[in-house]
């Protein structure tokens, strides 16, 4: 994937958020609570969407679909974060940083992709409503389900390889919690010229174009139902979830990775990070589930049955 030999750096010293030890203890149980939740949050929600035979649409696949990356997303950064609060040498390998580099940003390829499905659906649910059942069956669901995770991987396994056989001679400490790439790049005895192709390569396939692809269905999306008479509330209600985490996920995604380089600043580089890769997570079951009668109704009926059977 890499070419390790390239680099005198063996290892990477992450910063994390705060060097005050009271901080972190007090940073540890609260990123500790909030990992719980997004795991028992995504996992009702996964659960809710197999056991209930009415959420087994396209819609519920790609939700137990997201549900499934932000429990993995988490995963590969989380545990990692809880570690280095509470150790003396808050370190990763090079092999490590690489591994929890590709991970994430598979995950989080695929979700740009899954987001972009997801709106597709949307509009055909509201502008095609008559075909949706044909258009957009289970079975095709699961077919752009694995494209977006299939693709998602190829394109990471890239990036991955050619952000890791970039020349890394020191320093190795990044100002963050995690392997993230804009700091990685930063770090790199390479030139400039490389960073920028790595930069042109993975901005456009992976935020502008599944990015033009919601914008072009959403505003497809208005115009259906501004010629609807009745029934425009309902229609924008489906959507709301959706546009929310869209909005939450793109809008931190371009923060990262398009804004000028004079405008980066490691503090506040860490803050959008806790953002989509902690709290987005966590919030995602909620925003899915709030104003959901159908899912709300099968996570009760999952609470329920738990109890019984205790």
């Amino acid at each position: 994937m890499y070419t390790q030999n390239q680099s005198t750096v063996t290892e990477f010293i992450l910063l994390g958020l705060s060097s005050d030890p009271f901080i972190q203890v007090l940073l540890f149980h609260i990123f500790l609570v909030a990992y719980m939740i997004t795991l028992t949050g995504n996992f009702l929600i996964i659960l809710a969407v197999k056991t209930d035979k009415r959420l087994h649409t396209s819609m519920y696949i790609f939700l137990s679909s997201l549900s499934l990356l932000d429990i993995w997303y988490t995963s590969a950064i989380v545990p990692k974060m809880l570690v280095n609060f509470l150790s003396t040498k808050k370190s990763i390998s090079f092999t490590g940083c690489a591994v929890q580099f590709c991970v994430s940003l598979t995950l989080g390829q695929t979700e740009c992709l899954l987001l972009a499905f997801m709106a597709y659906d949307r509009y055909v649910a509201i502008c095609i409503p008559l075909h949706y059942n044909l258009i957009m069956n289970t079975t095709v669901s699961f077919r752009i389900v694995s494209i977006s995770w299939v693709t998602g991987g190829v394109l990471s396994s890239f990036d991955t390889y050619f952000t890791f056989s970039l020349t890394f001679c020191g320093p190795n400490t990044i100002n963050h919690f995690f392997c993230e790439l804009p700091l990685l790049l930063r770090l790199s005895c390479s030139g400039i010229s490389v960073m920028n192709i790595i930069k042109l390569i993975f901005l456009p396939l992976i935020l502008f174009i599944p990015l033009s692809l919601i914008l072009i269905s959403y505003i497809r999306i208005i115009i259906a139902v501004m010629t609807i008479r009745l029934g425009k509330r309902k229609a924008f209600s489906t959507c709301i979830p959706h546009l929310v985490v869209v909005f939450m996920f793109y809008g931190s995604a371009m923060f990262m990775y398009v804004r000028p380089e004079h405008l980066v600043t490691g503090d506040t580089d860490k803050r959008v990070a806790v953002f989509y890769t902690v709290i987005t997570p966590m919030l995602n079951p909620l925003i899915y589930s709030l104003k959901n009668k159908d899912v709300q109704k099968a996570i009760r009926q999952l609470i329920r049955a738990k109890k019984d059977c205790s």
